[in-house]
């Protein structure tokens, strides 16, 4: 079955429904794996233009049938073959008879071009994987199916050997494949697993390996007896002549671990050796100074500020007490000395980064503002640091409504790490830093993601603890540790947010060679902080300037197969399961420029000509990958490939046996992310070190600000009568797919605020006027009112609704999005308007009307603490004591060019807005989330043709 060319294994409905579609002929088809049942396939159709879908379900026995409706019985059959043959014949219920097998692509080898990680024998190694997963399902397949195994298996290696370096070794594989396997095959059928003609095969073919490592273990051993003469760890083999190169894979097995142990105590052995010759001739070795750690963060902190046109004054802010003084320059006394619980509003000026607005009670029922100009943009990202601080220690809340988030990726190089990473864990470099006055207050969580991390993982992650504990003065406690092979992910929290961590969850996924080997791959991290959700997965994607679709690929793969998050939401897109997805590592996409252009442009450090042929860019533009992900600002230089030793020169070229490669200068090393709509999250740093050069690739960091949510506890007590119920209300729900398919379909609809999933009728109205496209329609009637658990503004002001729209008769979902509740509240009902996803493909979008009435006595709610920072336009000088927001400019489409309707935020309730709020615009870290959709198809909503 897994040879059959129409088996397209996991492809998406949407890739199936393409393929298909540029097949073109009636009776094309195609089989896949079911999204929507575990060991299922469903079988896709073409017929008038329009894909039509079947389930294909095994029984208790393992026997396969297509579902049918109820009353009719179902034909079974043994094999996945066999079904596909007799519905090959007319008359067997499908739409038409199964007539033009759309045949499986053949993939390129997926090697790692730039040979960054190639390991001797890694191509045959991926032969041999394929070989083995497969075996096991042909050797239960029937004896006629047998027959035809070592054509297929030498297709797939012909597949691998036009790119592969190793042709002498593929000769011999191929021998075996066509001479011995059924041999092989017939032995295990019977019982006997050894595979003794492999086994002949891989010890011919290792030869070469065998005198490879006689000779550098000959050379290893040399250097080892320099160093210690009497003794030196050998294989017994070696002893009785190991050049005779005994061909035997066990031998070999002990050479390799000799190999090993050799390399990892070498330095060691040298390093001892050295310092008994210092003790023995009394030599005196230089000390190496030991920076003290670092004291805590004074709390007490002063900035210099411009007041008015020309005006000095100092603004101090004193953590501890609570309180911001400003003392005009030149006076010996303060000004004034506001306390913390005065400060209502600090508002950031987008149009000069550098100018803030403090607005403050002064007398009762009198407000005053009061503009400052710093320094520097950083500074005055410094002093909101500090005042948010201040307003957290001095707040009376259990629980945090805000935490701060560090996130760093590096890959090492498979190099240890220098004894500190001061510069790393602290923000501070290129690009966007944290200044001095705020790089040591302590972040809330840790995330670090490496790759090609040489480290063992205990060692690795006691080194973080203690780099953290001598910087920080905090001994942070591990949440969880992920690993494949040298990608490594480490979550490590401050102790007092420990019992606020659950549902701890941890994958991996292998996207190396065949997507068999892990030297390419992702790990994932996800838990909920009291009631957000996070996850944070780190990859290490396909190298090569060329490798584009192939990282691509990488990424989707991870995003179909990472298991993280709850698991009831297991059959949404990745992207939407939490409230806070980060997602980093070594991305490896490169620069499309010529390598001597992009290094003049770094010496001039005009980055955003490099961004503009960025290929992360420009794929994330084609909505290829990342979709509605935010990035930081890039102001750092790439961060590959630097020469090691050294961040003065990118070491560009790189001599292999066939000949010179060029890898040019490229940001590879990413940190991205995506939150629900409505959310608090705010970059405020990004950059990378300067000054760790073990590895090719500098270190990069990201701090992020987010808001989260605590168990809520209803502030009335329940009483004798029944409960006011909170509900949310449908009016009209209009949904366009991309999809070839006419099937009915239905909504699900799932929070954390209902008790269950619910689901609605099937689509009142459809239509197809565009092909490939679908459009949908649910009127009122046939859309459930929702429930949620309690009833209170607050509580629901948090909250969020997955919907997804699944097909009727295969239940597989056609695109999955998310609505923010705090808009919808109120008592008429409000228009929301999102993109759908599915697999990490755009496929379509969804609009309606919807409403989500609060009981009376249930509408008091508070503001959050980081409510109290808002960013505003510099359009025009506001009065002193009334600052003001101007409205955000209207959205427009990119293709064709037609305003969307806009939305202003909605207040909740019924309740009138305070005039002394402040609308917020969005702070400039976060890219504007794109306001049109990319295929003219969609706006059939707004009856565009």
């Amino acid at each position: 079955m897994a040879a059959a060319s129409w088996y397209h294994r996991d492809i998406s409905r949407v890739v199936a429904e393409e393929l298909l579609a540029k097949a073109g002929r009636d009776g094309c088809f195609l089989v896949r794996d079911s999204e929507s049942v575990s060991g299922a396939y469903a079988l896709c159709l073409l017929f008038q233009r329009h894909v039509h879908t079947y389930r294909i379900l095994p029984d208790d026995e393992g026997l396969l049938s297509v579902q049918t409706i109820q009353g009719i019985q179902a034909k079974c059959f043994r094999t996945l073959p066999d079904l596909i043959g007799a519905y090959q014949q007319p008359n067997n219920g499908l739409v038409t008879p199964l007539l033009y097998p759309v045949h499986r692509a053949r993939q390129a080898a997926d090697e790692d071009s730039d040979g960054e990680d190639s390991r001797g024998g890694g191509h045959a190694a991926s032969v041999v994987l394929a070989m083995g997963a497969g075996a096991g399902a042909w050797l239960s397949a029937p004896i006629a199916g047998r027959t035809h195994i070592s054509q297929q298996l030498h297709q797939r290696l012909q597949e691998q050997v036009h790119s592969s370096p190793a042709s002498d070794f593929m000769g011999f594989m191929a021998e075996y494949l066509n001479h011995n396997l059924q041999l092989d095959l017939e032995a295990l059928r019977h019982g006997h697993p050894q595979l003794r003609h492999l086994s002949t095969a891989l010890v011919t073919a290792c030869r070469a390996l065998h005198r490879r490592i006689d000779f550098t273990l000959a050379g290893l051993e040399t250097l080892a007896r320099v160093f210690d003469p009497p003794v030196s760890p050998r294989s017994p083999a070696r002893e009785q002549g190991l050049l005779a190169s005994d061909p035997d894979l066990e031998l070999l097995l002990n050479k390799i671990s000799t190999v090993n142990h050799l390399l990892s105590s070498l330095e060691k052995k040298v390093l001892k050796s050295l310092q008994e010759t210092v003790s023995r001739h009394n030599l005196a070795l230089p000390r190496v100074a030991v920076a003290p750690p670092p004291t805590k963060p004074l709390a007490v902190q002063s900035f210099e500020v411009k007041v008015g046109k020309s005006q000095r004054a100092a603004l101090t802010v004193d953590v501890e007490s609570g309180t911001v003084t400003i003392t005009k320059r030149g006076s010996g006394s303060p000004e004034e000395t506001i306390p913390q619980d005065k400060i209502l509003q600090l508002i950031k000026y987008q149009s000069m980064q550098s100018k803030v607005r403090l607005v403050y009670d002064r007398e009762p029922q009198r407000s005053l503002s009061r503009d400052f100009i710093f320094p520097s943009a950083r500074k005055r990202e410094a002093f909101c640091q500090l005042l948010q601080l201040m307003k957290i220690q001095h707040s009376n809340l259990d629980e945090p409504d805000l935490i701060s988030v560090y996130v760093g990726t590096w890959n090492m190089g498979s190099t240890p790490p220098p004894r500190s990473l001061a510069s790393w864990l602290t923000s501070r470099g290129l690009g966007r830093t944290q200044d001095e006055t705020t790089a040591c207050i302590p972040h809330d969580i840790y995330v670090i993601g490496t790759q090609e991390n040489s480290l063992g993982d205990r060692e690795w992650v006691e080194f973080l603890r203690a780099s953290l504990k001598t910087l920080m003065a905090v001994d942070y406690r591990v949440v969880a540790l992920q690993c494949l092979w040298s990608i490594k992910i480490v979550v490590l929290v401050k102790p007092e947010h420990e019992r606020r961590i659950s549902h701890v969850h941890t994958s991996s996924v292998k996207t190396g060679i065949a997507n068999t080997l892990g030297n390419k791959g992702a790990v994932g991290v996800s838990f909920l902080f009291n009631g957000t959700s996070f996850g944070f997965v780190n990859c290490h994607l396909a190298s090569g300037s060329e490798k584009t679709h192939r990282r691509n690929q990488n990424y989707s793969d991870i995003l179909r197969s990472l298991v993280l998050g709850d698991k009831r939401l297991s059959a949404f897109d990745l992207t939407l399961r939490f409230t806070h997805l980060f997602w980093f590592g070594d991305l490896n996409y490169r620069l499309d420029m010529d390598v001597q252009d992009i290094l003049a442009h770094i010496t001039k450090k005009e980055f955003e000509a490099l961004l503009a042929v960025d290929q992360l860019n420009l794929e994330r533009e084609k909505n290829k990958v990342f979709l509605r992900f935010s990035e930081g600002d890039i102001s750092f230089p790439p961060t590959y490939r630097y020469e090691r030793g050294s961040r003065d020169s990118y070491m560009w070229q790189k001599f292999k046996p066939t000949g010179m490669r060029i890898n040019v200068p490229s940001w590879c090393d990413r940190i991205l992310w995506k939150s629900h709509p409505e959310t608090h999250v705010v970059c405020n740093s990004y950059g990378c070190t300067d000054d760790i050069v073990t590895s090719d690739h500098s270190p990069v960091f990201a701090t992020f600000e987010v808001g989260v949510t605590s168990q809520f506890v209803p502030k009335k007590a329940p009483g004798s009568g029944p409960e006011p119920l909170a509900c949310i209300e449908w009016e009209s729900i209009e949904v366009i797919v991309k999809t070839a398919s006419r099937s009915k379909c239905y909504i699900e609809f799932h929070s954390y605020c209902l008790e269950e999933a619910q689901r609605s009728g099937e689509n009142t109205s459809q239509s197809c006027d565009i092909p490939g496209f679908l459009k949908l329609g649910w009127s009122a009637k046939h859309l459930p009112v929702l429930n949620p658990i309690l009833p209170d503004l607050e509580y629901l002001g948090d909250q969020h609704l997955l919907l997804s729209i699944k097909g009727v008769e295969s239940c597989e979902s056609y695109g999955e999005c998310c609505i923010a509740m705090r808009s919808m509240i109120g008592s008429m009902a409000q228009q929301f308007e999102t993109f759908l996803f599915h697999r990490g493909e755009e496929t379509g979008s969804m609009r309606g009307w919807m409403k989500v009435r609060v009981p009376k006595d249930r509408r008091s709610t508070r503001e959050r603490l980081y409510e109290w920072i808002s960013f505003e336009e510099e359009d025009a000088e506001p009065a002193a004591d009334t600052p003001t927001c101007p409205k955000p400019p209207l959205q427009r489409l990119r293709y064709p060019s037609r305003p969307l309707p806009h939305h202003e935020p909605q207040p909740w309730g019924d309740v009138e807005p305070s005039p002394a709020v402040l609308c917020r615009s969005r702070p400039r870290s976060l890219p504007e989330p794109a306001a049109g959709y990319t295929n003219p198809a969609y706006f059939i909503f707004e009856g565009v043709p």
